[in-house]
C-alpha cells in the first residue's frame, strides 16, 4: 500500500476506532524519504500537486553557510554529520536533514576574515606570513589603512570558534530541507547554541566510551 498522510486511520481522542468511510485520496499521498547522503551532487526533480516541482537531493557535498555575527555567507564543503537529536543512525550514515549538526570546511571563512580584517584568525604560523603582510600593508592608501584600523576594533571571535578555525573545521547546522529544496544550506554555530551542542557531543562520546 502507498504512503498516506491522512489521520483517518488513527483513533479519536477518547480511544474510539474511526469508521472507514472512504478510500485513500491522491491529495493525501506521501512519498519515500530522500535520505540525502554525503557525496557527489545528485538531485532529482519531482512533479508535485499543481504542476509544481520539488528537488530531491540524493547526494550533496557542499552548501551555503552564514556566519551570523560577521554577516557573511560562503559556499563551503561539508565534511560530515556529527550529531542529530532524533537518531544516531543518521550520524553513522552521514544523512543530511534539517537540524543536523555537521562539520564544514573553515577555509572560505578564514580567507574572508584575513582579507577583511588584515589579521589572522589564529596565531598559529603567524611569523612565517608576517613579512608578506607588512609588504601588502605598505601598498595600501591612508584611507584603506584607517578603514582597516576601524574594522580591527570589532575583530573579536569567541574562543571555541578560534579553536575550530585552528583545526580547519567549523560546527554548523543545516537549516534548509535537502529532500524538498535540493540544497543543504545553514549557519555556523555560535554562542550558547555552540556551547550546548559541544556539551552534547562530549556526553555522547563519554557514553560510547563507557559502553565499550
Amino acid at each position: 500500500m502507498g504512503i498516506s498522510r491522512t489521520s483517518r486511520h488513527k483513533r479519536s481522542a477518547t480511544g474510539a476506532q474511526r469508521a472507514h468511510y472512504r478510500k485513500k485520496r491522491k491529495f493525501e499521498l506521501g512519498r519515500q524519504p530522500a535520505n540525502t547522503r554525503l557525496g557527489a551532487k545528485r538531485i532529482h526533480s519531482v512533479r508535485t500537486r499543481g504542476g509544481n516541482t520539488k528537488f530531491r537531493a540524493l547526494r550533496l557535498d557542499s552548501g551555503n553557510f552564514a556566519w551570523g555575527s560577521e554577516h557573511v555567507t560562503k559556499k563551503t564543503r561539508i565534511i560530515g554529520v556529527v550529531y542529530n537529536s532524533s537518531n544516531n543512525e543518521l550520524v553513522r550514515t552521514n544523512t543530511l536533514v534539517k537540524g543536523a549538526i555537521i562539520q564544514i570546511d573553515a577555509t572560505p571563512f578564514r580567507q574572508w576574515y584575513e582579507s577583511h580584517y588584515a589579521q589572522p584568525v589564529t596565531h598559529k604560523g603567524v611569523k612565517t606570513t608576517q613579512p608578506a603582510e607588512t609588504e601588502e600593508e605598505k601598498k595600501k592608501s591612508n584611507h584603506a589603512q584607517r578603514a582597516l584600523e576601524e574594522r580591527k576594533k570589532d575583530a573579536k571571535i569567541e574562543q571555541p570558534l578560534v579553536a575550530q578555525f585552528g583545526a580547519g573545521r567549523l560546527y554548523a547546522t543545516v537549516s534548509s530541507r535537502p529532500g524538498q529544496s535540493g540544497r543543504a544550506d545553514g549557519y555556523i554555530l555560535e554562542g550558547k547554541e555552540l556551547e550546548f551542542y559541544i556539551r552534547k557531543l562530549r556526553t555522547g562520546k563519554q557514553k560510547h566510551a563507557h559502553a565499550a
